[in-house]
């Protein structure tokens, strides 16, 4: 019997910087050689940060990628690490695994399934390679593969485990996250593992890459599907585990025979030595990858304060809520911009949030600019009541607003729309659409609810005002106006949306569900109508299966339009 010590190492890369990239891998190689583990593993690509995209094809990435590598062999020393990277040879790119060892490559792993779909778009970049790496390691068979390869079930890497009866199968990932994701990846290794009676070690990448969040919690999964160790969500950690396994019987062919050529540490070791994060309930899940992906793409951007602003209403109410969580209130400011048609509830909310969450707030009423706007336009628009431009130039005063104060002191501008509104045009292009990052662009507007009302229990107080949550939701941009004149309710729009954009549920399919067929043809029309809107709008953070942006690519100009259904 063999007991190995495995360090899952979940690291939060920033993509291109080599430096910081491989001064946290040479940290948690001496981490887990101070606890005296045989390996540490680290995610898919994590020298150079996922998913790279065109940087793949300037060659001075790849060199600095190769450098990187071989600036962390000295570190190695009496310990095995396994470190995703971006493999050249003979004219082409792998998607690569590096085994090292003593201060030695002891080989290279190239990743066979390469993803194209949703966010993936791997075979643009990599070619593939042809099976696992299996190695006889410390007298037990082991295959290392990367993310993608073992998520396709009877595939040629699921074959060549079976075939060669792999004892522990490692894999290296950049998996995103979107809600139910962590349930599905368990899914996934449970299966394997009971298919092939291996025991699986995977490890993914922690934090924001633009629109995509990475969660973590790496985990081992034994034989028999059950957890044995897991990572925390959302967090830069060392997962340890420690399994005790059978040698390696006769006929085992090893692909990578350099790597068995020297000992590995080992350590005895009990169950109690592996990390068991608890997993989060859903909505804490969902909470923690926008505030993951808030804080890493202000950060990683090079700025230090957001401002947005604060209608009164639950979206910018929650906005607020989770730029403070990310960066801290010093770091977020607040600017209220009422009009003739502001409520005194919504600007008393808007005042009231700022002072739960203890941000600055910025009063700026926009009522004279509008009507500067209007008199000097008064000419050209000719005679008649005013229309929509009258609504929009109050949303695109305020984002100009914005905007100036985002010049003058060097602040992100935070949108506040949310994934209902942008699938159906319900706001204004270049107006209340106008900002660096769209932080709640994938939550439907049901779920803004369910979030606020979760984020209120854990404070264990009102934070964000009753009147915003109970509030009929309004743009007020004309007297009186509610949403639901211009939208169906969105609880019934929601799943509507869900249906089309996630899903891609043909409208006669909808409406075989119980809904009527003038909302689903009058809801699928504006989403349709307003890909334009979409493809101008700022990157928003992914949290459900299916977003817009990366995940879903329509053409601006087309005319095939779903026939309206009876």
């Amino acid at each position: 019997m063999s007991v190995i010590g495995m360090g899952l190492a979940q690291i939060n890369p920033v993509l291109g910087d080599f430096e910081t990239n491989s001064g946290k891998i040479r940290e948690r190689i001496s981490q887990a050689r101070d606890l005296g583990l045989a390996m540490v593993v680290f995610p898919e690509m994590a020298l150079c940060g996922y998913p790279p995209e065109d940087l793949l094809h300037r060659r001075s990435f790849i060199r600095a990628n190769q450098a990187a590598l071989e600036k962390i062999l000295p570190h190695t020393a009496g310990i095995n690490a396994l470190v995703g990277f971006v493999h050249a040879q003979g004219g082409f790119l792998h998607n690569a695994a590096a085994w090292m060892r003593d201060g030695q490559l002891l080989s290279v792993y190239h990743k066979v399934e390469l993803p194209n779909y949703g966010v993936f778009d791997e075979k643009r970049y990599f070619t593939p390679g042809t099976g696992p790496m299996l190695v006889d390691f410390a007298g037990v068979r082991l295959a290392v593969t990367v993310c993608e390869d073992i998520w396709v079930d009877g595939g040629s890497v699921e074959a060549s485990i079976r075939k060669h009866r792999v004892q522990l199968v490692i894999n290296m990932s950049a998996s995103p996250f979107y809600a139910g994701k962590t349930n599905e990846r368990q899914r996934v290794l449970a299966g394997l593992a009971r298919r092939t009676g291996a025991h699986i070690g995977y490890v993914n990448v922690v934090g924001g890459q633009d629109e995509l969040v990475f969660d973590g919690v790496s985990m081992v999964v034994n034989s028999e599907g059950k957890v044995v160790a897991r990572g925390g969500s959302f967090q830069e950690e060392l997962v340890t585990s420690f399994l005790e396994l059978p040698g390696t019987p006769p006929g085992f062919k090893d692909t990578a025979a350099d790597v068995q050529s020297r000992p590995c540490g080992l350590k005895a070791a009990t169950e109690g030595d592996n990390t068991m994060v608890p997993a989060l309930e859903p909505l804490e899940e969902i909470h923690a990858a926008l505030i993951l992906g808030t804080r890493d793409y202000v950060r990683k951007n090079g700025f230090v304060k957001v401002v947005l602003g604060l209608s009164g209403g639950v979206d910018s109410a929650l906005t607020a809520a989770v730029a403070v969580a990310a960066l801290g209130k010093e770091n977020v400011i607040g600017v209220t911009m009422p009009s003739a048609y502001s409520s005194a509830g919504t600007r008393a909310d808007a005042i009231q949030l700022a002072e739960n969450l203890g941000i600055r707030i910025l009063t700026l009423p926009i009522q004279p600019m509008l009507e500067a706007y209007e008199q000097h336009l008064q000419e050209a628009m000719g005679p008649g009541q005013p229309g929509i431009e009258h609504e929009n130039l109050q949303a695109r005063i305020r984002a100009n607003i914005l905007m100036a104060l985002s010049n003058r002191f060097g602040w992100l501008v935070l949108t506040t729309g949310n994934k209902s509104e942008t699938a159906v045009g319900y706001c204004t292009l270049y107006g209340d659409m106008a900002g660096g990052l769209a932080v709640i662009k994938d939550v439907p507007k049901t779920m803004v609810y369910e979030l606020v009302r979760h984020i209120n229990q854990q404070a264990g107080r009102q934070l964000i005002p009753a009147g915003s949550i109970e509030r009929p939701p309004t743009a007020e941009l004309r007297p009186n106006q509610k949403d639901e004149d211009s939208l169906p309710p969105y609880a019934m729009l929601d799943k509507i949306l869900k249906a089309y954009v996630e899903e891609d549920t043909d409208p006669d399919e909808i409406i075989a569900q119980g809904f009527s067929a003038e909302i689903v043809n009058k809801s699928i029309r504006l989403v349709d109508q307003n890909e334009y809107k979409r493809r101008q709008a700022p990157l928003g953070i992914k949290i459900t299966p299916k977003a817009f942006g990366r995940d879903r690519r329509l053409p601006v100009t087309n005319r095939f339009c779903q026939p309206p259904s009876q």
